[in-house]
């Protein structure tokens, strides 16, 4: 089974590289930017036929690796 992950810092985390980025696309002409926050993308494969067992096992590597819970924020869809 498929997974995607995406991790993204928390709505009230300052996020330095995505305002870099931000003021970046700015300055190339993009004025109607409003903003951009920066985050982290992860494909998984896993040798898992059961659905709900893949998407919890998914679940647990986030919360022990992928993802820092104290300051970020994780989506799971499956692929």
């Amino acid at each position: 089974m498929k997974f995607s992950v995406t991790v993204t810092l928390k709505k009230d985390v300052l996020d330095p590289q995505g305002k870099a980025v931000q003021n970046t696309l700015i300055n190339l002409g993009m004025s109607d930017l409003k903003s951009i926050r920066q985050g982290k993308f992860f494909q998984i494969e896993l040798n898992e036929k059961d659905s709900k067992k893949a998407e919890a096992r998914i679940d647990e590597m986030c919360k022990k690796l992928l993802a820092n819970l104290i300051i970020e924020d994780y989506k799971i869809d499956k692929l």
